[in-house]
């Protein structure tokens, strides 16, 4: 409110949408990561303040590392020539700044003063074996390390084979009329126009240009195709043509629908027409508003999504002390987000039909599905670290996917569920970017970080380190290549 009330962003309900929604599964995200630790530390732990103390040495770099990408991330918005984007970066950053506050403070003070009872009626007892590796995780844990190279091949050809339908993700814009999913009072005023009048009637194109030029500007509006009508604008009093500072006036009427491709297609081709008159003469109006937008949109989305990806690289490595296994992680996200693109082209053009997408929707998914899909990653790989540094590379990564393999499914569920919310709201561009966030957060839990990165991880062993120490560690041999041993490890 601040940021906005002083007008140092502009706040639009989007924003607000997608902050309430972003606290809400981050804030979850983190502090089920806080909760799934601090149980399995009461059982190595008498005291419930030693076991919270284990907790947050252990989970505290996962989280700042977490949150400063998303962070780092949606800052990146800045970085956009269009106000809405920018205005977005800033408040969700915020609202992730407070989700971690709240997950590193509030959170583990409120779980000592509840003690063992908080788990109640599964109470962890000291000195009691974890669950964990014996439940489906576990399992899962071991078939990937007897299965490691089938599991990566076959997990890899589906998320690829899903992304082969990325060319067919239409993102070029869409109609006004076409932003609102259910029937609104404008869309069919605007249908009945077109059926009488020429369809850009109501929202005519503007011309501004040097009033020496007016002739030559008429009679190259009039020739172009696409348009119906041009008049210039006159001044009442004396009904000549009105001439400002040196410049008239021309209003455009378009044959088509001003929010339609083939209105955008006669803007371009008046631009290019014009300037051969005068540099000086503009092309204004509805249709060039929403013509610059859709351009500005599509540039961003060259410029952000690179700038994301380097940001994510550098958390990650300073995070992770490697370069490799980053590279390796960052090469996840991108075959994650080209598959989710692809099962929402599938989606979007064969169950729901719609007409396409603003250029945004790409963006604003990739940034969300980076940001907070390299949680996942971020909260498998610090645990994984930390057991290598004991059991080795290949035991650390079975017995990291293990252990945290329920807390970030269920995160990832949860985070995906709040933002579907956002597909209940009859507005196109809210519904794809629910639906795009929402399948790309269960694959990034479900199938990126369950499967795909441990099977690769431990394919490739103590290498994906490098160049740190652990990458020259000596893997212990394992007990069976059968069944590998989840060695459990103490705090």
């Amino acid at each position: 409110y601040a940021l906005a009330d002083s007008g140092a962003l502009t706040l639009n309900g989007t924003s607000q949408g997608i902050l309430f929604i972003l606290v809400v599964g981050a804030a979850t995200d983190y502090s089920l990561l806080i909760v799934s630790r601090y149980r399995e530390e009461l059982r190595r732990h008498l005291s419930k303040y030693d076991a919270m103390r284990a907790t947050l040495r252990g989970t505290y770099e996962a989280i700042l590392a977490s949150g400063g990408t998303v962070v780092l991330g949606v800052m990146a918005l800045l970085l956009s020539e269009l106000n809405s984007n920018q205005g977005l970066g800033p408040v969700a950053a915020v609202g992730i700044v407070f989700a971690m506050l709240s997950a590193l403070t509030f959170l583990p003070a409120a779980l000592v003063l509840a003690g063992r009872g908080i788990f109640w009626p599964f109470r962890p007892a000291y000195g009691s074996a974890p669950s964990e590796v014996r439940g489906v995780w576990g399992r899962v844990a071991r078939y990937i390390g007897r299965r490691y190279r089938t599991v990566w091949i076959v997990v890899s050809v589906l998320l690829l084979g899903l992304a082969a339908f990325v060319p067919s993700f239409k993102a070029d814009g869409v109609a006004q009329s076409d932003f609102l999913l259910a029937e609104v009072e404008s869309t069919a005023g605007q249908e009945a126009l077109a059926r009488h009048f020429p369809a850009g009637s109501g929202s005519p194109a503007t011309v501004i240009g040097p009033a020496d030029t007016l002739e030559e500007m008429t009679e190259v509006i009039d020739g172009t195709d696409g348009v119906a009508a041009v008049v210039p604008v006159t001044d009442p009093a004396t009904g000549d043509v009105a001439v400002v500072n040196g410049l008239v006036q021309l209003d455009v009427t378009l044959e088509d629908a001003a929010d339609s491709d083939e209105a955008e297609q006669t803007v371009t081709e008046l631009r290019t027409a014009l300037d051969d008159v005068s540099t000086d003469a503009l092309v204004g109006g509805p249709t060039a508003v929403q013509l610059d937008t859709q351009q500005a949109a599509q540039r961003d989305l060259f410029v952000i999504i690179p700038v994301v990806l380097v940001v994510i690289l550098l958390v990650l490595m300073a995070l992770l002390r490697s370069v490799l296994l980053p590279v390796l992680l960052i090469g996840t996200i991108v075959v994650s987000f080209f598959a989710t693109l692809g099962l929402g082209a599938i989606v979007f053009n064969y169950v729901f039909d719609f007409p396409g997408a603003d250029p945004s929707v790409p963006l604003f998914a990739f940034v969300f599905l980076a940001a907070l899909g390299i949680d996942y990653n971020i909260f498998l790989m610090t645990r994984a670290r930390e057991e290598s540094l004991v059991i080795g590379t290949r035991r650390g990564i079975l017995k990291s996917l293990a252990v945290t393999g329920g807390v970030i499914t269920s995160a990832g569920i949860v985070l995906a569920a709040t933002f579907g919310a956002l597909f209940v709201l009859p507005i196109l561009f809210l519904a794809q970017i629910a639906f795009l966030v929402a399948a790309g957060v269960l694959i990034d839990a479900l199938i990126v970080r369950s499967l795909l990165v441990p099977a690769l991880v431990y394919d490739i062993g103590p290498t994906v380190w490098w160049p740190s120490r652990l990458a020259r560690t000596p893997e212990p041999e394992p007990e069976s290549d059968d069944a590998p041993t989840l060695v459990s490890t103490g705090s």
